[in-house]
């Protein structure tokens, strides 16, 4: 019986999707405008080379042609783009949907404006958790919000609310000083008044340093999210009796339905070697499900060029890595949950659509076209590793 290794590289978006213009994003292009700065050397910061991305295995597979190129080697593997239903433009969606569960709701946001936070939600968590009072409340990025308000953070016991245009809400708190499992506490204390506002997430961001010039976020992070709507092709691989190894964030974006196991790593790297560790003990009919959470986290966030452009680079290389250790019947399928183009304005997730790239021994190279739902993904490997079909989508192979 065949394995399936599904990975998400986070936020890797192919080119704007017919529907970006109703989320201000048209002309958005993650991939394609990273290869065009490192073609004409330019990034936001020094350490991008002129000259072409050097992700030769990622090209093999077939990304040009994904994305519309034909200036690309023939493709090597199953290649093809997927078009996003859902109506968010964001991780849960994303990923829900790969899984075969569309988003057809609309999740709650925090409006733009100083504070963002219902006054009555932030009253309830101080009281209930037994704060001196909270920080923040407003839309920020992480790494900024920290440094302007860390050093306060410290010297008052408060901790960091923020969000995003996300359907989130963030919380950051010294990692020693406030300490992690108060930390993790808090945020399941604000999960549960956020469920009345229909909030996808709640995220643990904790940070050590003890300066706004030193302040880093760790490893540590935790999401808190709601769990699909309906059962998701971890839940179908499971109740077959099939283990489920969530490397990275997977874990938590899926609420821990329907996974045996969870692999964590700090920086993406690190999840690489996760993610071989999994796919080394994984058996027959078995799914390893992994996120590259940097790609976007670290990088399309902070409007990164060249740090996106290495990290691809990084990624590609180890990818032999991976492939020798594919069996007779495997399938992988590489592909992302939304865009985060790091030369758009804003610092948001783009509407894009994204890549699906699939290899293994046995897999034959063809083009899957543009597939109208990224459940068709879902659908793929549930035809792959032999399970129940779900309502949404169908499968390419």
């Amino acid at each position: 019986m065949a394995r399936a290794i599904l990975i998400v590289l986070d936020s890797f978006g192919i080119g704007h999707a017919p529907d970006a213009a109703d989320f201000g994003d048209s002309g958005a292009d993650t991939f394609g405008h990273i290869r065009a700065a490192a073609l004409a050397g330019r990034a936001d910061r020094a350490g991008l080379r002129k000259g072409p991305l050097a992700i030769p295995h990622l090209e093999r597979l077939g990304l040009l042609a994904a994305a519309g190129l034909d200036d690309g080697p023939a493709p090597a593997g199953l290649h093809g783009a997927a078009e996003e239903i859902s109506r968010g433009k964001d991780t849960p969606s994303g990923h829900w949907e790969i899984a075969g569960v569309p988003v057809r709701f609309d999740w709650g946001y925090f409006p733009h404006t100083v504070p963002c936070l219902p006054s009555a939600l932030v009253a309830a968590i101080v009281r209930e958790a037994g704060l001196p009072g909270i920080l923040g409340d407003r839309h920020a990025s992480g790494t900024e919000i920290i440094a302007a308000e860390g050093e306060r953070s410290l010297r008052t016991g408060m901790p960091i609310l923020y969000t995003s245009a996300d359907s989130v809400l963030q919380i950051a708190a010294h990692e020693t000083a406030f300490g992690l499992d108060r930390l993790y506490a808090l945020c399941e204390i604000a999960r549960r008044h956020v469920d009345a506002l229909n909030i996808g997430r709640v995220i643990a961001r904790p940070f050590l340093g003890e300066t706004a010039a030193t302040f880093r976020r760790t490893g540590n992070r935790r999401d808190y999210a709601v769990p699909p709507p309906e059962p998701t092709l971890l839940d179908r691989a499971l109740a077959a009796g099939r283990r489920v190894t969530a490397v990275g964030k997977i874990g938590d974006i899926f609420a821990h339905r329907g996974i045996s196991e969870v692999r964590k790593g700090n920086g993406n790297m690190a999840l690489f070697d996760a993610l071989l560790g999994a796919v080394d003990e994984a058996g027959d009919g078995d799914l390893v499900f992994a996120n590259f959470v940097d790609f976007d986290s670290v990088h399309g966030h902070r409007r990164d060029v060249a740090g996106y452009a290495a990290e691809l680079e990084a990624f590609d290389r180890r990818l032999p890595e991976l492939a020798v250790r594919l069996r007779d019947g495997d399938l992988a399928i590489l592909t992302a949950d939304h865009g985060c183009d790091p030369t758009f304005p804003g610092t948001d997730h783009t509407r894009e659509r994204v890549p699906v790239l699939g290899f293994g021994p046995g897999i034959r190279p063809r083009s899957i076209g543009t597939r109208p739902t990224f459940a068709d993904i879902g659908e793929s490997v549930a035809a792959h590793l032999g399970l129940p079909h779900g309502p949404h989508g169908a499968s390419f192979l």
